[in-house]
């Protein structure tokens, strides 16, 4: 586990890097209102369900998920959308916002890159390099793939098609790990990737689909 893998490929978003909610958040913290994270991760779980029903029977872009997510908490909040909504949405689309990251990730890469070539396949702004560079993580990678830069988005198979022809590396060979099964899993596999979940939130948990919710447990089945 994977099957004959030479290339580990990573989402970046809910995978290597997760939001500041403090900068993201912004407009709800003014309202004196403040998130737990079991609340998050709720509506996170409920999002990714219909995003994935959405986005299999008639298709939409990455960013889309963000709309259904910030409905769902501003209705849960009882707050009407008008403009707050699409502020919420901006906010999470520039990648400086995702500025969380667990402490052990530089090392965890370090060691799977030891025994992997790695790379980075991101739905992001043509800025997400610069991301990884500020955290200190972007040398772990021996390509970094933005699709604000490659002009396609995840799921289109033209962008996973990119990172592999710069990694020189065949698909089938190639394992892409992210959190969105529409968008990550299906996309990847739709072009011959090996896929896995990064289910943080455990929206997969009662799936058969492969999956984990930590670096740390990626490391150890890639160790197995």
């Amino acid at each position: 586990m994977p099957h004959t893998a030479r290339a580990i490929f990573f989402d970046v978003g809910n995978t290597l890097l997760f939001p500041d909610h403090e900068r993201i958040f912004a407009p709800l913290y003014q309202r004196n209102i403040v998130l737990s994270p079991e609340q998050l991760f709720s509506i996170e779980c409920r999002t990714k369900k219909e995003f994935d029903a959405i986005l299999q029977q008639r298709g939409a872009v990455d960013h889309g998920f963000w709309y259904l997510f910030y409905s769902h908490l501003l209705e849960e909040l009882g707050l009407q959308p008008e403009g707050l909504r699409d502020t919420l949405v901006a906010a999470t689309r520039v990648s400086a916002n995702w500025g969380a990251i667990r402490s052990d990730t530089r090392e965890i890469l370090q060691r799977i890159g030891a025994r992997y070539r790695i790379g980075v396949i991101s739905n992001s702004d043509g800025k997400i390099a610069a991301l990884l560079e500020r955290f200190q993580i972007a040398d772990c990678f021996l390509n970094i793939t933005d699709s604000g830069l490659v002009g396609y988005e995840k799921p289109h198979p033209a962008i996973f098609q990119a990172a592999l022809r710069t990694m020189n590396v065949a698909p089938e060979e190639s394992l892409y790990v992210g959190d969105l099964y529409s968008v990550d899993y299906l996309g990847a596999t739709s072009v011959g990737m090996q896929a896995m979940l990064f289910d943080v939130c455990g929206a997969y948990g009662e799936t058969d689909l492969p999956r984990v919710e930590s670096l740390e447990e990626l490391d150890k089945k890639l160790s197995a």
